[in-house]
């Protein structure tokens, strides 16, 4: 029996949710990780835990999956090794200009900058289809965008366009570049699991290159593999942040428009959020760091009120210029109807 193509669109909205809600994992995570290195590696430069943190959860992905599905290695088409390499070095790309960035520039306005593709995306359809989208899809972004901010507390008095803002916006250009790497009407029939171990697999080289170009010493690099809680963290970020969430992302995502996934994907701050307010303290007892808790706002409260209710109102009635077969123009046959991220 044919599964009716709304039902279809639903299960997507959920499965993407599902994802943001391990991306939304995570930021308290990556957070223990970075306070485990403290403990074991201190004096460590920036980039060296940046890419020790990433390459151990891609590297693990990728070797989980030559083991199960050993059957989509072997019979890897040309489409998927593509559609993989360009999800595997934009995500990547995305990552680290992301978190360079951060380092310039504060959490609120990282957090904000990141989301703007929730704005490009729209402006990048029209240009395609020579046709501004519906008043409700500028409508839904720009409530997304507004949430994003509240839940960022961001300060438009404060932002200036310096290198973390500039490394900020370029991450969310990559990141949009992979929601319509997605969405490629020509890959349609790309097995999931192919796309995705090509994708771990060239996320894993990058960032181990990155880690073994960045290390004081060779050993260092060895010295996390040690340590008890740094394997648990890893394999939480391995099992539900990296192979469930993106497993879910290639699945799901090109079953829905890339307007409708720019703005699912602004649910992340808002999980991650949720979980700031109980996993830091558990984390902290089992491994001995000082990562408090944080507290429930109406930030986060009005925040998420407006992503969830943009959501909602996007869902009620889907823009008819959101529809694949409305994408037309020179690049039509691109598109077939998403991040990042951490």
């Amino acid at each position: 029996m044919t599964t009716p193509p709304r039902s279809e669109h639903q299960r997507a909205l959920i499965g993407l949710l599902v994802a943001n809600l391990f991306w939304g994992l995570s930021f308290p995570l990556i957070k223990a990780v970075v306070f485990t290195h403290a403990q074991l590696l201190p004096g460590s430069g920036n980039w060296f835990i940046t890419a020790l943190t990433l390459a151990p959860r891609f590297l693990l992905s990728a070797v989980v999956l030559l083991v199960f599905a050993r059957a989509h290695w072997r019979n890897l088409t040309g489409l998927e090794l593509r559609q993989g390499l360009l999800l595997g070095v934009s995500n990547a790309l995305g990552m680290v200009l992301q978190v360079d960035g951060l380092q310039f520039t504060s959490a609120s306005v990282s957090a904000f900058l990141t989301q703007f593709s929730a704005i490009m995306i729209p402006v990048v359809v029209a240009l395609r289809i020579r046709r501004s989208p519906p008043v409700m899809v500028w409508v839904c972004a720009g409530l997304v965008l507004a949430g994003v901010a509240i839940l960022g507390r961001f300060d438009f008095r404060t932002l200036h366009l310096g290198r973390g803002e500039i490394e900020t916006l370029l991450s969310s250009v990559f990141f949009m570049w992979q929601i319509f790497a997605l969405e490629d009407k020509r890959c349609a029939a790309n097995r999931a699991l192919a796309v995705t171990a090509v994708m771990f697999a060239t996320e894993a080289v990058i960032f181990s290159a990155m880690a073994l170009g960045t290390t004081p010493a060779l050993a260092d690099c060895l010295v996390p593999w040690s340590s008890a809680p740094w394997l648990g963290f890893t394999g939480l970020l391995t099992l539900f942040c990296t192979l469930g969430a993106f497993m879910l992302m290639v699945k799901w995502q090109p079953k829905i428009t890339a307007i409708e996934a720019g703005l699912i994907y602004c649910f992340e701050p808002v999980f991650a959020s949720v979980m700031a307010l109980f996993l830091p303290a558990l984390f902290s007892r089992w491994v001995g760091f000082d990562y408090a808790n944080e507290t429930l706002t109406w930030q986060l409260l009005a925040g998420g009120g407006l992503i969830t209710f943009a959501n909602i109102l996007l869902q009620l009635k889907p823009p008819a210029s959101a529809k694949p077969s409305a994408v037309a123009g020179p690049m039509a046959d691109r598109t077939e109807g998403r991040p990042p991220k951490s």
